[in-house]
Parts: structure tokens; C-alpha cells; sequence
């Protein structure tokens, strides 16, 4: 797990990264800046318990690619979770807020996550764990309003003019972070890699 100071503002994104691409590099320089990030982590998965796994590049090979694509020095790439052995982001959620109890933590995920959130293991307790931010993706601006987060948590929005104080808002709060967006995902290059 990367070294936080105390009362430092760290946003954690995680994902399998399968492979990493610009478009992860745009949400990550989205957040640092948006959210006044003195960290970011770059939590490289052992992988999503609601996908297969048949195509999935082994751990080793992903922190590789991702150490080539996030380039900002405030970006920590880690695949610590394996170490914690699960790779369910509640469980691993908890366990980063117990190890660093006084630094300001704040659950950075794509729009496009939205859809399948509420198929997430607990997660409502997720909700309730760190702030989040939502960064918008191609195909996700105007579904994330029905989704099952934003109805569950509607009253728990802040405005994304707020979003540099997030990390000061006691969880549930979230906020919808609109900006650029990039066509790029893991599933298409993975497709144009295997013709």
C-alpha cells in the first residue's frame, strides 16, 4: 500500500485494467485536478469477481502497463489489494481506511461503473465508506441519473462545482464530475488486439 501523510487528500482508483489506456490516464488527470488530489492511487485488481476472467493479463503485466500510462509523479500504481486477499472493493475499502484512519480518502470510478454498481458486493456500504467521485464517460452522462446509486443517494449529491471540498464531506456524498471524455476501453483494445 503506497504511504499517505497524515491529513493528505488521496483518490483511490481501481480497476483491472485490462489493458490500461488513455482514457484511464484522462479520468486519473480529471480527479488529481478536480478534486485537489494530493495522491492518486492506481489500484490494479486481481480482477472483477463480475467478469471472466479468460482473457484477463496476468497482474504483473497490467501494474506494467499501467506504470507506462500514468505518468503524473502523484500517481501511485499498486496492486496491494492482492495482498489482502479478495479482490471485492468493500472489503479492500475498509481495510485502507482502518490502515490510514487520518488521511481524507475519496472512491474515484468511471460513469460507465454506474450501471452495475448496485451489483457490487455491499455496495451501499461503499457509499457509506469514502466520498465518490464520478467522472463522466462516452455513453454514461445522462444514464447515471437513473441508476441505482444516484436515485439510492440523490440526497447525499453535491453540486460539481463542489468538488475540490469532497473530501471534507462525511460519507455518503458523491458528486458527477463532467469534463473530456475519451472513446478508449479496455474491451475494444483488447478486441482490435486479439484481429
Amino acid at each position: 500500500m503506497p504511504h499517505a501523510e497524515r491529513g493528505m487528500v488521496v483518490g483511490l482508483f481501481g480497476g483491472s485494467f485490462n489493458p490500461p489506456h488513455q482514457g484511464h490516464a484522462l479520468v486519473a488527470d480529471i480527479a488529481l485536478r478536480r478534486l485537489g488530489l494530493d495522491q492518486l492511487w492506481w489500484m490494479v485488481t486481481p480482477g472483477n469477481p463480475l467478469k471472466s476472467h479468460s482473457n484477463l493479463a496476468p497482474l504483473s503485466q497490467r501494474l506494467a502497463w499501467s506504470e507506462k500510462v500514468a505518468a503524473n509523479p502523484r500517481i501511485k500504481v499498486t496492486a496491494f489489494e492482492k495482498t489482502l486477499g479478495g479482490s471485492y472493493t468493500a472489503k479492500t475499502l475498509a481495510r485502507v481506511k482502518a490502515l490510514n484512519p487520518h488521511v481524507h480518502f475519496i472512491w474515484i470510478m468511471g460513469a460507465d461503473n454506474l450501471k452495475s454498481f448496485d451489483k457490487w458486493q455491499n455496495w451501499q456500504g461503499i457509499a457509506c465508506t469514502f466520498p465518490i467521485a464520478v467522472i463522466d464517460r462516452p455513453g454514461a452522462t445522462l444514464s447515471y441519473l437513473s441508476s441505482k446509486m444516484a436515485q439510492r443517494f440523490g440526497f447525499a449529491r453535491l453540486d460539481e462545482d463542489d468538488a475540490g471540498v469532497l473530501w471534507r464531506k462525511r460519507a455518503p456524498a458523491w458528486t458527477f464530475i463532467h469534463g473530456p471524455r475519451s472513446t478508449l476501453s479496455s474491451t475494444a483494445l483488447r478486441a482490435a488486439g486479439a484481429k
